[in-house]
């Protein structure tokens, strides 16, 4: 008998698991896979090369749970990219996007001196929310039937905002209700700058820029650091599966239980509270309680006996908003692209090691969801490409390289008859994104020696993201905070007495953070064991 079973390997589930063991708790985690990391995972997908296979960055990942976690001790390194990002516009343009206010202030003003200078402005009052935002994600959202406690908390939280500059407030509510591109429009006036700030927020958002809502997940994008400086991206040596290599030992020394090829079929009930997992092979694994690191959709539509949850919210929790219009793909190269915007020869390589965004106006980005909403696709993708062999040499042979392509839109879905189960469908929209970015790098595609590709359907086959959404449900003000994943089980305890969740279903959302699965394992602790405060 185990104290807590964890359904799901992923980073969060190892997260959990790390803060269970060190409270003194049994706990197994049950990951279907033969690896655990889930989408945090690197794996060699052509002789010689190797990449992460979904998630594929460094920011997010709280600072609080790197040190609970030691998990610098374990083995991750986290590198800086040197410069955060490079847009190439036409033939001709191209903004990059260095670190520091003066250098970008320069480099926005090639575009417009007036956007550069309200440059200082914007980046203050994101500042400000974000920093009021990031006081949240380590908190228990207040839930909606708690009692006096729950009352108590929402009334601390009213009152720590109501003590906010009213500007600040009046910012809050902008980035909470507002599209990124009406947001936006307070500031700048050029359609390549705006672009450049938009994008973070239709980042796995199946939305265009002008969705309201799209503002929030701008600001979500931007509660990051790496190694103590804020604001910045970096790369984990030897990819994203560092990361979850590093949890997983640290759950391993308090000492979790680490089963992979273990697939759970069924949440098992006893006296109307969860008891355990039956597995896929018909194993019965007990536990004093279940904590779910898959998606709350997935968890409310194919793991819960018939009955034990009230069928309307059941039927709410099954039909979660989710689809990120997500499409991802790793490349082997023989070389770097060379962008015409930015020769190699003339400038080096080091704009390559950043984040590199085709993406070049607010317009371009507009169309994209449009295209998605209408044939399935974008005509014209949004690609962001990182090459995580510039700064990391593990990953692929001498004089060759590595790249992530992280493409929005595609629909979930595509219009019947269609269907990502087609392999021609997926194989189709990856030559139209090869061919997308070769536009603007000409020795692209020649330079492409195998690709791996993962669908909307590939990502929920492989690591259980409903809808292909990397967030396990979207980021809308109708499911964040309180609302997450449903307003009365917003504190990670789900309708089923035993049952949580602690995943990016949950508070504070998407990402590679940790998050969820430390704040979960706090109310779990809470619950199991009457001595934690």
């Amino acid at each position: 008998m185990y104290d807590v079973a964890i359904i799901g390997g992923g980073h969060n589930g190892l997260t959990a698991a790390a803060y269970l063991g060190a409270a003194g708790l049994k706990v197994v985690v049950l990951e279907k896979n033969a690896h655990v990391g889930g989408a945090a995972f690197t794996e060699e997908f052509h002789p010689g090369f190797r990449n992460s296979v979904a998630a594929y960055t460094v920011s997010l990942l709280n600072p609080k749970v790197i040190r609970d976690l030691d998990l610098a001790r374990h083995g991750l390194r986290i590198v800086e990219r040197p410069v955060a990002n490079f847009w190439p516009v036409d033939e001709r343009r191209a903004l990059l996007m260095p670190y520091g206010l003066a250098a970008r202030q320069k480099a926005i003003a090639a575009f417009s001196e007036r956007d550069a200078a309200r440059l200082p402005e914007y980046d203050a009052a994101l500042g400000r929310a974000a920093s009021v935002l990031k006081r949240l994600v380590l908190e228990t959202p207040p839930n909606a039937g708690g009692g006096l406690r729950e009352l108590w908390k929402g009334a601390r939280l009213s009152r720590s905002i109501l003590g906010l500059p009213l500007e600040t407030q009046r910012d809050l509510a902008g980035l909470f209700t507002e599209s990124a591109s009406d947001f936006l429009a307070r500031w700048f006036e050029n359609e390549t700058v705006k672009a450049a700030f938009a994008f973070d927020g239709i980042v796995g958002t199946y939305a265009a820029p002008s969705t309201p809502g799209t503002a929030y997940v701008l600001l979500h994008h931007c509660f990051g650091e790496v190694n103590g400086k804020a604001g910045i991206w970096g790369h984990a040596v030897g990819g994203m599966g560092a990361i979850s290599a590093a949890i997983a030992k640290a759950a391993g020394e308090k000492g979790a239980d680490i089963r992979t090829d273990a697939a759970v079929r069924e949440i098992m009930v006893e006296k109307g509270r969860a008891a355990g997992v039956v597995l896929a092979s018909g194993e019965k694994v007990e536990a004093r309680a279940v904590a779910a690191a898959v998606a709350p959709k997935l968890l409310f539509s194919r793991m819960l006996p018939e009955g034990v949850v009230a069928p309307a919210l059941q039927t709410r929790l099954a039909n979660l908003k989710s689809g990120s219009g997500t499409f991802r793909m790793n490349v082997a190269l023989s070389e770097l692209p060379d962008f015409t915007c930015r020769p190699n020869s003339e400038h080096g390589t080091q704009h390559l090691a950043s984040g590199v965004v085709i993406g070049p106006t607010l317009d371009y980005l507009e169309r994209a969801w449009l295209d998605a909403r209408g044939g399935g696709w974008s005509k014209e993708p949004v690609v962001e490409i990182l090459i995580p062999s510039t700064l990391d040499d593990t990953l692929a042979p001498p004089g060759r390289h590595v790249a992530s392509l992280f493409v929005q839109h595609v629909a979930p879905h595509l219009p019947a008859p269609r269907s990502w189960s087609d392999p021609r469908e997926k194989e189709a929209f990856a030559d139209l994104v090869v061919d997308t970015v070769t536009r603007h790098a000409p020795n692209f595609k020649a330079s492409v020696l195998a690709r791996q590709i993962l669908s909307p359907l590939d990502l929920e086959k492989r690591f259980g993201m409903i809808d292909g959404d990397i967030f396990h449900g979207a980021l809308s003000l109708d499911q964040l905070f309180s609302l997450r994943p449903v307003l009365g089980h917003a504190d990670y305890r789900m309708p089923l007495s035993g049952l949580y969740l602690c995943a990016a279903g949950a508070h504070p959302g998407g990402g590679v953070t940790g998050v969820p699965g430390h704040n979960a394992a706090r109310e779990i602790i809470r619950d199991l064991m009457a001595w934690w405060t």
